[in-house]
């Protein structure tokens, strides 16, 4: 039998837009929550790791299969979908394949998504021998659920529910962990405690066949760039998979508490919806001409300005539009190869984030100019805006945590007064659009004090560059969106100061940081992966066209090995760290190369 490796980010996301799991190399699925994306982990292996190790053999939450005189392993997507193939190969030129996949497709006038897991486990050369492990936990590790079992079935109880694996395995083979030899295919449906009214194997089949059909069907309705298709397509699924279909949410990650560096204590819970990550995923979302989902996350958008208070705007919802998302940390798993700690929940709901009424604002301003969208934007929805510009105007030369979240201080951030500019800048254009004219232009006015006021405390003549706070000194990468958000044109020689002295200080070979200067837990160690994508952007704004490609290639280089990219990279070895899989990373990469690419014209 293999020995399991220590966790790394060589991870693949399935799912369904109700749940997800991340898979490894070797086809052990890792982590899993149930009965959503913000659930308790039912696996949750890849938490409750040792530094420089797996986690010992009596340790649960993961599913695998395991193959006798293991050799190697291969893994890939099916074309075009979100179906998970892994190849286990043993020493005697046996193999068996397996198919991991969430059940996705139309039924009945809707999208079927059950929150459930299928796996497939067929021969592939010879009759190989192995085992299938099924050890899931609940309460963030802390618990092994009760087994009980049923002709073709297995229960596993805990506390809160109860989740059943159906399937045609021997379920004594299962229960104790036996090895056997594969002779045909076997299938592997876990889920709801429900009872299975229909053949285990031609259920599973079925379902594979129609959640394939589907993700081939999904991309076939992108609008691709020429350039980069396979990276793009890869990245638009994986964004999808971060859907939360719902409400509409999209959450910033799957996970909670990978850290950004090894033993920074940087481990957040990233299982929640941003609201300053709205504008740079309906963008993203646009440009594929994907708008289903950007419809629905702009509803759960919709849903939060309706429920704010006075335009009060909180940084961060849960995918129900829970508010209090309470941190606290959890005792019963060690951390990603043991780095604890393991937090859920995160504190930062409670901060001042002033960036945040621009991000809805931009997010929103598609519903009024988007005429494909089956409901556009109203006037009582710019009404309700307003409110959020009003918050705009009082709050946007006030200190606060701003983008990066810091947890013991407070500034004026340029990047959070300038999307106060924004929010103002587009009620402008959108009470214009409406034929609102006095309240377009009093947006109008306002945009334009705030302006002033920014361009004389956030800009350093001295040294001719944007700074990260009124009269700071020093930089960070949100100075490079500038340009996208409108404040500057990219030729403005204030904006290619900018970018000089961002690549001076923050640009550390092929990656940027987000800053160097130091904050609560010292000076950050690694890259933050979607500031060099604002970089690519910034060098192409800029006429560095051929500067950008290059450095958008070697991004894409910086992938794991089925496309999909974390948080962070490492400065010195290019290792993945980080929440997994970012949907800001996977943005950030659809977003460059939309505007990299090669038109189709020019490609023929």
């Amino acid at each position: 039998m293999k020995i399991p490796s220590p966790p790394s980010l060589e991870l693949a996301p399935i799912g369904n837009c109700s749940i997800a799991a991340l898979v490894d190399a070797d086809a052990r699925i890792l982590w899993s929550c149930f009965p959503r994306l913000d659930g308790d982990p039912v696996f949750c292996a890849m938490m409750n790791g040792l530094e420089g190790g797996a986690a010992p053999e009596e340790d649960g939450g993961f599913a695998d299969i395991l193959i006798d005189d293991f050799e190697r392993s291969e893994q890939h997507y099916r074309r075009n979908s979100a179906v998970l193939v892994t190849t286990l190969h043993d020493a005697h030129g046996q193999a068996v394949e397996i198919i991991d996949f969430a059940p996705r497709f139309r039924h009945l006038g809707r999208y079927h998504r059950p929150t459930t897991l299928i796996r497939i486990i067929r021969p592939a050369a010879g009759t190989p021998r192995l085992k299938i492990r099924m050890r899931p936990r609940h309460s963030y590790g802390a618990g092994v659920p009760e087994t009980t079992r049923g002709s073709n079935h297995i229960r596993y109880v805990g506390p809160d529910r109860a989740l059943r694996l159906t399937t045609d395995a021997p379920i004594s083979y299962v229960l104790e962990e036996t090895q056997f030899v594969l002779e045909h295919p076997l299938h592997l449906i876990f889920g709801a405690d429900e009872s299975l009214t229909a053949p285990i194997a031609a259920t599973a089949e079925h379902f594979l066949e129609q959640t394939d059909a589907y993700w081939r069907e999904f991309v076939r309705y992108l609008a691709l760039p020429y350039e980069w298709q396979d990276a793009v397509i890869r990245a638009a699924i994986t964004l999808k998979l971060c859907s939360y279909e719902e409400t509409g949410a999209i959450v910033a990650a799957l996970t909670t508490s990978v850290p950004e560096a090894p033993h920074s204590l940087r481990n957040w819970d990233y299982r929640f919806c941003w609201l300053r990550d709205a504008y740079f995923v309906v963008l993203a979302l646009n440009r594929l001409g994907a708008t289903q989902t950007m419809e629905s996350y702009l509803h759960y958008i919709t849903d939060v300005v309706a429920s704010s208070d006075n335009g009060y705007l909180q940084p961060l919802f849960s995918i129900s539009l829970k508010a209090n998302l309470k941190e606290y940390e959890v005792e019963g798993l060690r951390g990603y190869r043991g780095m604890g700690p393991v937090r859920v929940g995160n504190g930062a709901h409670t901060q001042v984030q002033n960036d945040s009424y621009g991000a809805v604002v931009l997010a929103s301003a598609q519903a009024f100019f988007d005429r494909r969208l089956e409901q556009p934007g109203t006037e009582s929805l710019y009404e309700r805006l307003e409110l959020l510009g009003e918050q705009a105007v009082q709050l946007w030369n006030k200190p606060d945590a701003g983008l990066w979240e810091f947890r013991n201080r407070e500034h004026v951030h340029t990047f959070s007064a300038v999307m106060c500019w924004a929010a103002c800048d587009r009620l402008s254009k959108i009470g214009g659009a409406l034929g609102l004219d006095e309240r377009a232009v009093r947006w109008r006015r306002e945009a334009d004090t705030m302006r002033k006021v920014i361009l004389e405390e956030a800009y350093d003549k001295d040294r001719g560059t944007f700074v990260d706070a009124f009269g700071g000194n020093n930089l960070d990468a949100s100075l490079l969106l500038l340009h996208e958000l409108g404040f500057v044109s990219p030729d403005d020689p204030m904006f290619l100061g900018t970018v000089r002295a961002v690549e001076e200080h923050l640009l550390f070979g092929d990656h940027l940081k987000r800053y160097h200067a130091a904050d609560d837990f010292g000076v950050p160690e690694v890259a933050f992966t979607v500031c060099t994508f604002w970089y690519v952007d910034a060098l192409a704004a800029t006429g560095r066209r051929e500067e950008a490609r290059a450095l958008f290639e070697r991004l894409l280089a910086a992938r794991n090995r089925v496309g999909v990219l974390s948080e962070d990279i490492d400065l010195t070895d290019g290792a993945l760290w980080g929440n997994f899989p970012q949907t800001y990373s996977m943005v950030g990469l659809i977003n460059s190369a939309m505007k990299l690419s090669k038109s189709w014209e020019e490609a023929f």
